[in-house]
């Protein structure tokens, strides 16, 4: 895949200054002051309600700020939306299982699925090009009725993909998937991020499976957005804090990580904390990691 834009954006990927969103007279969150470096993967992490999808669709220009700034890609959130890949979490659900694989990558060029809409070769050329990048070129012909669970979800990821964005967004890409399944997705966005420093946002419940390929996380705590480096971030005050529940950090001798509420003592290298120590991280300190990518373990 070559993206087709000559001239992409400069700068970071997202930057937010004191942003807030409301719905109605309730406040989804407020105070958020973040970049997001570019050439990033980066996690949306928060407990349900927090307002993870709600801060993407802020991104795509969806949702109105109550209050602050926010630049996606340099400009205000909705003007770079054709340089923007969108997954939405609903897409299984949503898009018509009649359609073949082709037809449904090639709705992210045409715009719709209703209508007769006439589709260049150039068009086709494109949906097969991301369509093999995926791995999925041999199933262009099959019915999303007739594929699984994980194809479908590759099938949503190369129509995002068809437009040859800078920025790629998933909602919760790995839920109902099994365990190869997940870690396929997961090496699609490593080869992404690798071959074309394309920076990737993923809400995200569970962090153990995109664990290796992880930079950042934007963290809602408290009813405010933060972002912080990953080593920031695995920290279990901050994640017993964020999820409400006590939240064990586990390295393996291998010096593998897991985040797990449950371990027992002897597994691995332990950080846990008192409910006093936890309250006392309240005022996160590390969460205002403006780095660029460069030099960023991924």
């Amino acid at each position: 895949m070559q993206r087709m834009d000559t001239a992409p954006s400069r700068g970071p990927s997202v930057e937010c200054r004191d942003i807030a969103i409301k719905r109605g007279d309730n406040t989804i969150w407020s105070h958020g002051t973040f970049t997001i470096p570019r050439g990033t993967i980066t996690a949306i992490v928060g407990t349900n309600g927090a307002g993870k999808t709600t801060l993407m669709k802020a991104e795509l220009g969806l949702i109105p700020l109550s209050h602050g700034t926010m630049r996606v890609l340099g400009a205000a959130p909705g003007e770079r939306n054709s340089r923007i890949g969108y997954v939405p979490q609903s897409y299984t659900n949503d898009i018509d299982s009649n359609l073949t694989a082709e037809q449904s990558v090639l709705l992210g060029l045409t715009g719709t699925r209703f209508g007769f809409h006439p589709v260049t070769r150039a068009q086709r050329a494109k949906a097969y090009e991301a369509m093999a990048f995926i791995g999925i070129a041999d199933k262009a012909g099959l019915r999303l009725s007739e594929l699984s669970g994980g194809l479908r979800q590759r099938v949503a990821i190369a129509q995002a993909l068809v437009c040859d964005p800078e920025l790629l967004m998933l909602d919760e890409p790995l839920a109902n998937l099994d365990l190869a399944s997940q870690r396929t997705a997961v090496q699609i966005l490593a080869k992404l991020n690798a071959e074309f420093g394309m920076s990737i946002q993923i809400v995200a419940h569970d962090l153990n499976m995109l664990l290796p390929i992880l930079t950042g996380a934007v963290y809602l705590l408290d009813g405010h957005p933060h972002y912080a480096k990953l080593n920031d971030v695995l920290d279990s005050r901050l994640l017993t804090h964020l999820y409400g529940t006590k939240v064990q950090v586990v390295t393996t001798p291998q010096g593998d990580m897991f985040v797990t509420p449950n371990m027992s003592e002897s597994a691995g290298e332990r950080d846990m904390h008192d409910a006093g120590e936890i309250a006392r991280f309240r005022h996160h300190g590390g969460a205002s990691a403006h780095a660029g990518a460069e030099g960023e373990a991924q």
